[in-house]
């Protein structure tokens, strides 16, 4: 009898952890995203605009003629080869990496797609690789970030340093105008730091230590790169506080649930493209390239014939002059010139100025305010030309498509040829001399952008105290204090996580 009932005690006893291994299982499948089967759009969500670059408008859009054929030596073909998923899975665990290389059907997908209906834009993007690689990695290490996150370029821009998505990002780095300015970036009718590579690196840099400080997780520092924190902060709540993309993935947009698997993918095809046949474009721009600083204000047609050097040469090197000029005598300016022709630059540097005085900086319908040698808000008139938009005029004078719906009342980006749009744009000192009645004509007080109100706080020292409000996450107050990261501020208040609750009292460094 006492056998028997230790018997049925050891069955039971199996059946228990049987039974828990089955929950523990059926929890894990729960935990684990589900991709839709029906076609390539659904199984890795919407694909970005960089992705669908074409490449042939690309190249001839401005730099044609620095790129030449693909290397003799390497095997290209227009045909993927196929690898099994164990090979796939095995590269990426090679590869050197801080971000986690996961790999599953939908990281499959978004290789197939670089490797299959993607090659030409991988070739183009292997070429401009060894032109902006190696300063990502500098700045990068600089600020002790994975070196990996140069990839995200990859998925962002297509590595075109002027591209411009259709609701307005721009740059290799892809960054609005609101949060290029709020991470340091200068942006106006005449400057656009978002094409800047050396300083729209930096920004992003900025801004992924910010959201690493909130998440300390790289897969949702990606995604809060792709859609901002407050969509990833909703999919966390939806997923009941699940802190792992893949487990919110199914809460988060379409495009977001793409990104990461993408970037993935980017690292794989980016170093493993030989293994399908891919080869790189070769180009002909300058990998050894030094910057000087200018002094006075220059037209980059001044410094080209002086160094006999093609302009679209220098408009490549400093794409964040929208009007070609360098607002030297605003604020010393960076000037970026192949390594061979620094020392000629600087031989030449005073005659240059001299005729930068004499000429004056009036080609392209173009006026020096020479009465402020600052920024000004002017109000010009734009004639809309064909093929382009609210988002494209938007872009080309330093503003933001809101805003010139605004002005103009207008419910849509859309607009007609020969409309003639009222613009205030901030100039960067330069004024657009459109006509004898037009010229340096200033924004009224009651129409310009006011600079953006401070929260009501008490002045301490060099601390100012801000009283959290509903919704407030340690992001959003950073925003409102310019050159405050998220870091910071939990440095200041010994904060020990990005936690904050309605009606807590947190220090701000303003000193």
């Amino acid at each position: 009898m006492k056998k028997h009932y230790v018997t049925i005690l050891i069955g039971l006893i199996g059946i228990l952890f049987q039974a828990k291994a089955l929950g523990k299982a059926l929890t894990e499948e729960q935990d684990k995203p589900v991709f839709p089967q029906d076609s390539l759009s659904e199984e890795i969500g919407l694909i970005p605009e960089s992705l669908d670059a074409n490449v042939d408008s690309l190249l001839h859009t401005w730099h044609v003629q620095y790129f030449s054929k693909t290397d003799a030596f390497c095997h290209d073909e227009e045909e993927n080869v196929w690898f099994a998923d164990e090979v796939l899975r095995e590269r990426l665990e090679r590869l050197p990496h801080i971000i986690p290389m996961t790999y599953n059907t939908l990281v499959r997908k978004s290789i197939e797609l670089y490797t299959d209906r993607r090659r030409s834009l991988i070739r183009y993007m292997l070429g401009m690789a060894d032109f902006y690689f190696p300063t990502m990695e500098q700045i990068l290490e600089e600020h002790k970030l994975p070196l990996e996150l140069k990839y995200l370029a990859v998925v962002e821009s297509a590595l075109n340093p002027v591209a411009l998505s259709r609701v307005g990002a721009c740059g290799l780095w892809q960054f609005m105008l609101p949060t290029g300015k709020n991470y340091g970036l200068e942006i106006n009718s005449l400057v656009d730091d978002r094409r800047d590579p050396i300083k729209a690196t930096h920004a992003a840099c900025r801004y992924f230590k910010d959201m690493y400080a909130i998440y300390g997780d790289w897969h949702l520092v990606i995604a809060s790169y792709n859609c901002g924190p407050g969509n990833v902060n909703k999919a966390i709540r939806r997923s009941g506080g699940k802190m792992d993309f893949w487990k919110i993935y199914s809460h988060l947009p379409r495009e977001t649930r793409s990104y990461v698997p993408l970037f993935i993918a980017a690292c794989y095809v980016m170093n493993y493209y030989c293994d399908h046949n891919i080869c790189p474009l070769q180009t002909s721009l300058p990998l050894a390239t030094d910057t000087v600083m200018i002094t006075q204000m220059v037209h980059l047609q001044q410094v080209s014939n002086m160094l006999q050097m093609d302009i679209e040469l220098l408009r490549i090197l400093n794409p964040q002059y929208r009007r070609d000029i360098i607002p030297g005598s605003i604020k010393p300016s960076a000037l970026k010139l192949p390594a061979s022709t620094t020392y000629s630059f600087v031989d030449k540097e005073d005659s240059l100025y001299t005729a930068s005085q004499i000429e004056g900086i009036l080609s392209n319908s173009l006026l020096v305010n020479s009465s402020s040698r600052t920024a000004a808000r002017e109000q010009i008139t734009h004639t809309v030309q064909s093929g382009e938009n609210i988002v494209r005029i938007a872009d080309k004078y330093g503003v933001t498509a809101q805003e010139v719906r605004k002005w103009n009342g207008l419910g849509s980006n859309k607009v007609a040829v020969g409309k003639r749009l009222r613009l205030y744009v901030d100039n960067g000192g330069v004024a657009f001399a459109q006509n004898e009645k037009q010229q340096k004509t200033t924004l009224p007080a009651v129409v310009a952008n006011p600079k953006p109100q401070q929260p009501t706080a008490e002045a301490i020292n060099e601390y100012v105290t801000y009283k959290v409000k509903s919704g407030d996450s340690l992001y959003s107050i950073s925003r409102k204090y310019p050159g405050i990261s998220v870091a910071t501020i939990q440095k200041a208040n010994n904060l020990p996580n990005s936690n904050i609750r309605p009606g807590q009292l947190l220090k701000i460094p303003v000193g």
